[in-house]
């Protein structure tokens, strides 16, 4: 969509789950904003969004980075979690300092430490210092696991009645991307986020157990949870196409929650947007389709 003035805020990570969600709720609310994608052939039904300026680029590119951060203020940083996810991350900062950006939302990871025996919360970690120490105004958004991560599993779910992780009984207090977005759009549209960092959780915390218990009321058939060995579970997601090196990080990430260290339930949802978060049984049903 071509705009009469150019918007003063970018959004990566578009093309990906958290971002499209971030992309069609900051259209809902006519907030103009410009969206940092790969391809602007490719874009999908972000092209049709009302509100949106695509920009092709790429955070590996300082130059595609350079023209993408003209006349933006207020930036949302994401990637994936890949091997290079630090580099590039801290790349944007610096890119983003250099544009005159006078504010970072930042998705991060709950219990992002510098310390932790967790990759992904370390790179995280590293990232949060770099936007402080840069001066730009920030918010690190730090969500617990997805919901949505579990429609990994839709097709085993439905067509074997089952799902696995290396977990046992710990409690993890799940939270949906429609609600970690709908944070984000606040703390890029409004005043008085600037310097917070949100704990972002669903309204429970559950086993995988009671998980499967859930999806079995929904679905009305049995689904059943397989609790796995660390090793079992790395091997099942290299073969169906994990790097390795996301590999040992999705294991270092059950070890965290196997430990029984993200089962806390937060109020963030509720205080920054007014709405209560989504429960795990809201989630089932508005999936249910793809879980069947």
């Amino acid at each position: 969509m071509t705009q009469t003035t150019a918007p003063a805020l970018l959004i990566t990570g578009a093309t990906g789950n958290t971002g499209t969600e971030l992309a069609k709720q900051l259209s809902a609310k006519e907030v103009p904003f410009r969206a940092l994608v790969r391809s602007v052939e490719n874009a999908g039904q972000l092209a049709a969004l009302p509100g949106i300026e695509l920009v092709s680029g790429d955070l590996g590119d300082p130059d595609s980075l350079t023209a993408a951060l003209k006349g933006i203020k207020r930036a949302f940083l994401l990637t994936n979690s890949s091997e290079q996810a630090e580099t590039l991350q801290l790349g944007f900062v610096d890119a983003a300092r250099q544009a005159g950006v006078q504010h970072i939302v930042k998705l991060s990871q709950l219990a992002a430490s510098i310390d932790s025996p967790v990759r992904f919360l370390r790179y995280h970690a590293a990232v949060e210092q770099h936007i402080r120490a840069s001066g730009i105004a920030y918010t690190f958004l730090r969500p617990n696991l997805f919901m949505q991560g579990l429609l990994g599993f839709s097709s085993t779910i439905a067509a074997k009645g089952m799902f696995f992780a290396s977990i046992g009984e710990a409690r993890v207090s799940l939270v949906d991307i429609r609600d970690i977005a709908a944070l984000a759009a606040a703390a890029l549209t409004e005043q008085g986020h600037e310097g917070k960092i949100y704990n972002i959780t669903g309204p429970e915390a559950l086993t995988h157990a009671e998980i499967a218990a859930q999806f079995s009321a929904v679905l009305g058939r049995e689904i059943r949870f397989i609790n796995v060995s660390p090793e079992e579970m790395r091997q099942a997601v290299i073969g169906v196409g994990f790097p390795l090196w996301q590999a040992d990080g999705l294991i270092e990430d059950y070890a965290h929650y196997a430990r029984g260290e993200a089962a806390a339930v937060t109020s963030d949802v509720q205080t920054v947007t007014g709405g209560a978060p989504r429960s795990f049984k809201s989630f089932i049903e508005d999936y249910k389709q793809a879980f069947s």
